[in-house]
């Protein structure tokens, strides 16, 4: 017989069996069998990457299979010799080795969503009947249990309600055993405190509190959280724990995936991203139809994330050490491993400059890449706006009419200069660009890496906009040489074809301008560029993280809502700069007889503003918006994705609460495979250790279904 016929027995259309349940075996059968090409050969580079070879053919022996199977990157503190279970199910012909036929039976056993009490009924079936009886629970309760625990009352009213009396009156199929798995635990939970309770007067000392959660939920609890297990017993007077505020514990471990849920989306939507037990109880009760959490479930889950200290506001990585089972005090691994003490100041100023280093050089390469793609905009935006300069819009000599608007100046560059021609002046821009992207991104990163709250990961308001302004004032150094050069260059270029001149070169104007001259109109550049980064760089944050989610249970931004935040962000910091770039350009570019002189900042916004009237200070707005948008756009896009792609190899990132939620499998297979020992793990903690010692085989029987 094959291993899919013994997993999946024949159903005949004439069968007695409810209609309903005979549909629900086929769409069983159906959705289990269907196994995609791409899965088959995904388990098929698998079992060859670890299979060996005996007698010339290629199975799995029983570490070899745990390597197949277990998630490298577990979260919940299961040992690997626990996983040797799934080896004796997997294992249908009991001769110690896993074929392929037998894997692949496995893997698609995996895929049921009921894969773990679907094992766990494997496990208790060991005479492979389909049906567990009282003598068949026991015995596995009994081998799971090790000696010295606390004991399990197998007469107690709560299994006769479910297995009948000791004669085995009662048998349970599959369907059955399901809900009596599912409140094992609060039968134990209710034995232990009994058995515990000598005085039989309610309470128990914190000691053996601690025993009865380390024997039902150890492995669900970090370490952190196990050794204040007996503080529970502050939470009211006497020093002792009762039988309430044990099970409201339970009940947390237990509701541990919805409590991690409402911490989430409440610190999330929190201003300072913290949260009291009052936030959390509102929370919870917004997103739920009946009350999930009592009053005192809430002041154990504040009680143990805030170490003991009531009426804190705590933050998500607060509650880090209930929420993760593997959790660790920050920096405790780097106390581990310093004996003598930390290494100084002289190694963390090394560090601060080369990762400084870094994000300079970064932001040069990304800032280039925006301005390469956006250049011919902006070659455009710039000769329009120059252009006004010697034309009837500022005095009363008027010339030939250049350009009548900026389609018809990019049709005319492109004739007279040809495709080259909007690049002309883009060696000097990339030249001062580097350096200007890169020092306005590396204090931007720097001031806010100061400022942000490191258990929050949040910064004021204030402090977003002071970041984003002091980069724009500490461009301006590379900004207002890098412009006056270029605007310069762009303007000479059809004024040499109206009077036949010849260009000159970048050279000749920095000769010409000197170092004061190539400053001139830097009042006016730091009044465009502080207020466009202290308008874009809080713009582009909180896009990402309120409309796109960055960070929300892990999430990535994609590569187009990356360039959507960066983009949509310069859209109104480029057009309320604009008035400011427009003096800038005024005052920057040489005037000619006959034509406004400006005298300054205050002279050139009042002249402008009387011989051109309000809406000359917008003039080039709408292009400037559809170039910078763009630039600041693929520029963030390539900083944000030169930092993925190459990173800084000595970089502390912040501290996260990484739990199944945020943790993003690369192979299925393993993660179901860690969640079919769910329930068995819900048995004892340690089932899969006493089961492996014990070498006792177990059957892959079909269950039969009620």
């Amino acid at each position: 017989m094959s291993p899919l016929s013994r997993l999946f027995p024949t159903v005949h259309c004439d069968s007695d069996r409810q209609s309903s349940l005979t549909a629900s075996a086929l769409q069983t059968v159906r959705t289990a069998v269907a196994v995609p090409e791409s899965e088959l050969k995904r388990w098929r580079r698998t079992f060859e990457a670890n299979s060996k070879l005996v007698n010339g053919e290629k199975f799995l022996d029983q570490e070899s299979f745990v390597n197949a199977i277990a998630p490298k990157g577990d979260l919940t503190k299961i040992g690997r010799a626990q996983f040797t279970i799934l080896f004796r199910v997997a294992d249908t012909s009991r001769r110690g080795l896993v074929s392929w036929e037998d894997f692949v039976v496995f893997e698609t056993v995996l895929k049921r969503p009921d894969a773990d009490y679907w094992m766990a009924f494997q496990y208790f079936d060991t005479d492979r009947s389909g049906f567990i009886d009282y003598n068949e629970f026991r015995s596995v309760m009994s081998a799971s249990i090790s000696p010295d625990s606390i004991p399990f009352d197998f007469d107690c009213d709560w299994v006769q309600l479910y297995l009948g009396k000791k004669n085995g009156t009662h048998v349970l199929g599959y369907s059955e055993f399901t809900q009596l798995m599912k409140g094992l635990q609060g039968e134990r939970l209710r034995q232990a405190f009994k058995y515990l309770d000598a005085d039989q007067d309610g309470f128990i000392l914190p000691d053996q509190f601690k025993r009865i959660i380390l024997e039902i939920a150890g492995h669900k609890l970090s370490e952190a959280v196990i050794d204040r297990l007996p503080t529970l017993c502050t939470l009211s007077p006497g020093q002792r724990i009762s039988y309430s505020e044990v099970n409201a514990f339970y009940n947390v471990i237990k509701e541990m995936d919805m409590v991690e849920r409402i911490i989430r989306e409440a610190t999330a939507k929190s201003k300072d991203g913290r949260i009291d037990q009052n936030d959390f109880l509102n929370h919870a009760a917004m997103h739920s139809r009946y009350s999930l959490f009592t009053p005192m479930e809430a002041s154990i889950i504040f009680h143990f994330a805030g170490r003991g200290v009531p009426g804190q506001r705590l933050s998500l990585l607060d509650f880090g050490q209930l929420l993760d089972p593997r959790w660790r005090a920050p920096h405790s691994h780097l106390e581990d491993e310093k004996p003598g003490g930390s290494p100084g100041a002289a190694s963390s100023l090394i560090h601060k400059f080369f990762h400084g280093s870094y994000n300079f050089v970064l932001g040069g390469i990304a800032g280039a890449f925006g301005a390469t793609i956006v250049y011919p905009i902006d070659m455009v935006k710039d000769v329009i706006s120059a252009v006004f300069i010697m034309q009837n819009q500022r005095s009363t000599v008027v010339g030939q009419m250049l350009y009548k608007n900026s389609i018809d100046c990019a049709k005319k560059i492109l004739r007279n200069e040809g495709f080259l021609g909007f690049y002309r002046g883009l060696g000097p821009q990339l030249v001062g660009v580097a350096p200007e992207k890169a020092i306005k991104l590396t204090v931007n990163d720097l001031i806010r890496g100061k400022a942000m709250d490191p258990e929050t990961g949040r910064i004021k308001l204030g402090w977003e906009i002071f970041a984003g302004g002091a980069a724009g004032g500490c461009q301006v150094v590379f900004t207002n040489p890098l412009e006056i050069v270029k605007i310069r260059l762009q303007v000479q270029g059809e004024a040499a074809k109206l009077e036949g001149a010849v260009p000159k070169g970048a050279i000749h104007i920095v000769r010409q301008l000197g170092i004061v001259g190539l400053y001139k109109g830097a009042s006016a550049c730091l009044l465009r560029d502080v207020p466009f980064s202290a308008i874009y760089f809080p713009v582009y944050s909180h896009l990402k993280t309120d409309l796109f989610q960055e960070g929300y249970n892990g999430k990535q931004l994609s590569f187009v809502e990356t360039l959507s935040a960066a983009a949509i962000a310069g859209m109104p910091a480029a057009y309320l700069a604009t008035p400011a770039d427009v003096v800038k350009t005024r005052l920057q570019v040489e005037a000619r007889q006959g034509q406004t002189k400006y005298n300054g900042l205050r002279d050139a916004f009042v002249k402008i503003y009387r011989e051109e009237g309000f809406k000359a200070l917008f003039k080039g707005g709408p292009a400037r918006v559809i170039r910078s948008s763009p630039q600041f756009g693929f520029t963030l896009l390539g900083y944000e994705t030169l930092k993925k792609m190459l990173p800084y190899p000595w970089e502390e990132k912040p501290p996260q609460v990484a739990t199944a939620l945020t943790s993003r499998a690369d192979d299925l297979s393993r993660i179901r495979a860690r969640n079919a020992l769910k329930i068995l793990l819900d048995v004892h903690g340690d089932v899969g250790r006493l089961a492996a010692a014990s070498g006792k085989p177990l059957s892959l029987s079909n269950p039969k279904l009620f």
